[in-house]
């Protein structure tokens, strides 16, 4: 969990909004490594190309390869995701 001041959910309007629907999870719930981002909106949007880039962009790496290096590094950082 961040100690970082966040804008939740509920409370975002605008721009924050309307990403906040975009990326959101089925469940209507953003992950807490995009809310870090909820103070600085152009942050969030790049944070979130970048990891859409690197785990469906062109590359030599599958997506399942993708996905078990995210898993490696997060067990090996002691994340939960």
């Amino acid at each position: 969990m961040a100690w970082i001041k966040v804008i939740q959910e509920e409370e975002a309007t605008g721009r924050l909004k309307d990403l906040y629907e975009k990326y959101a999870e089925p469940s209507g719930k953003v992950d807490n490594i995009l809310k870090i981002h909820s103070l600085n909106v152009k942050s969030l949007k790049g944070h979130f190309d970048l990891y859409a880039h690197l785990m469906r962009g062109r590359s030599d790496l599958s997506r399942t390869q993708r996905e078990m290096i995210a898993v490696v590094a997060s067990a090996a950082n002691h994340c939960q995701y």
